[in-house]
């Protein structure tokens, strides 16, 4: 399978070296370009690239806002960000990308970045998560130990950073997992994405109520003072799910 790749830059220069460089890569497959933030955002959600290569000063939506939106996705791409300042190198791994190219590219240099593409592409497939059983318990890692959870327990989780803080009904656990990698483990149960950063159990939920711009605030049993955002996107799904 070819690697899909999307360049976002704005200056024509830039690009095109970045073009033609990944053009001597036999295994990947250039998709069509965007030249600033917003544009990328919905050509990623047209395209489905594996990776994105990155300029840092993209107008419109910069390229960090643009990255923390990606790396919001269920299906994220890798990111490699390219930037003529070498400072922005703790920003790109701030965001988790895969590597940074400083321009003008060198043609070693991005060799080395798509052998990281690769080994991260491979890597990902194989931690790719087994959903569980009904009635099996959850294993989740937490300060280098193994903590058994009852699945059924589960009120919500949240995305925090790069763990997961797992809300039981006695007790706060952070696990070393993505939230999406919980979702998943979780898609035998009743649970359901309301936003990005939340997971949460309908057995435990109390009410809807409307907040603004068509997007809501859900309520669980026994915290009453927690409000759980739910995007517009997903009222409507929701809704559905909650009437069976």
């Amino acid at each position: 399978m070819p690697i899909r790749v999307m360049i976002a830059e704005d200056e024509r220069l830039a690009r095109e070296e970045l073009y033609y460089l990944l053009q001597q890569e036999a295994d990947v497959e250039l998709l069509p370009f965007a030249t600033n933030g917003r544009e990328l955002l919905e050509m990623v959600e047209e395209y489905k690239p594996d990776v994105v290569f990155l300029d840092i000063k993209m107008p419109e939506v910069e390229g960090g806002q643009a990255a923390r939106m990606l790396a919001a996705r269920k299906e994220q791409p890798l990111i490699v960000f390219s930037t003529a300042y070498e400072e922005y190198a703790v920003d790109a791994f701030k965001l988790h990308a895969v590597d940074y190219l400083l321009k003008p590219t060198e043609p070693t240099r991005l060799r080395d970045t798509m052998q990281r593409v690769r080994e991260r592409l491979e890597k990902n497939k194989t931690e790719q998560v087994a959903p569980l059983k009904l009635g099996a318990k959850l294993l989740v890692e937490e300060n280098n130990r193994l903590v058994v959870i009852d699945p059924a327990t589960i009120v919500y989780a949240v995305r925090d950073e790069r763990n997961v803080r797992i809300h039981t009904q006695k007790q706060v656990y952070t696990a070393r997992m993505t939230l999406l990698q919980l979702e998943e483990k979780l898609q035998m149960y009743d649970f359901y994405r309301t936003h990005k950063s939340y997971l949460v159990n309908l057995q435990y939920v109390s009410e809807l109520e409307p907040w603004f711009n068509g997007a809501y605030n859900l309520i669980l049993k026994n915290e009453e003072q927690l409000r759980i955002p739910v995007s517009r996107s997903a009222v409507k799904d929701l809704l559905k799910k909650l009437e069976g």
